[in-house]
């Protein structure tokens, strides 16, 4: 691969990376039920509003899931491993687009949940009694995950185990889910 064409890939990556990110956002926003009147939570959404608003008009949310978001997100993903096939002079069978795209979303969503969960981690030892708005967002989107595990597990010496075991689970998803989705999607672009 020529070094414009890794520059090139490099930019894909950042610019479609972070239009996902933010997409990916608004759909766990929504999901977790996240304060609206957090002033992050209204960057996001006054970002993401132009595009997204034209399409609520045919994809309502369905339960508590932002349908448009993650259809954007989908969408973005799949661009993103077009661009990525194209560059790499593998054939851009839709197919293989749309698992590629499938499991770049998939991923992008398991690895800020472990972030989120890193987050949260450091800021307990640290202590949240911090007033920035980051602080109650990270904790009220990694509510939804962690408080099912803490229910189930023990907490021996007031040791919560559960930020262990769900970042063990998402790693597990990338290998177990992700992984096999990219290597099929190669497959068929080849």
């Amino acid at each position: 691969m020529s070094y414009v064409s890794q520059a090139a890939l490099l930019l894909i990556e950042v610019v479609f990376g972070v239009l996902a990110l933010l997409f990916a956002l608004r759909v766990l926003v929504q999901w977790a039920g996240v304060n609206f009147h957090n002033p992050i939570c209204q960057g996001l959404f006054r970002f993401t509003y132009p595009v997204l608003m034209p399409l609520r008009r045919w994809l309502k949310p369905w339960r508590r899931i932002d349908l448009a978001a993650a259809l954007v997100t989908l969408a973005i993903g799949c661009v993103k491993a077009a661009l990525t096939l194209a560059l790499a002079g593998r054939s851009s069978a839709p197919l293989a687009v749309a698992l590629l795209g499938l499991a770049e979303t998939i991923g992008l969503l398991l690895m800020l949940y472990f972030w989120l969960i890193l987050i949260r981690v450091v800021m307990s030892w640290i202590g949240d009694g911090s007033r920035h708005p980051l602080v109650p967002l990270v904790v009220q989107l990694t509510e939804p995950v962690l408080r099912p595990l803490r229910r189930a597990l023990p907490a021996p010496g007031g040791l919560d185990l559960s930020p262990m075991l769900a970042m063990l689970g998402i790693l597990l998803l990338r290998i177990l889910l992700v992984a096999p989705l990219q290597d099929l999607a190669v497959s068929l672009a080849a």
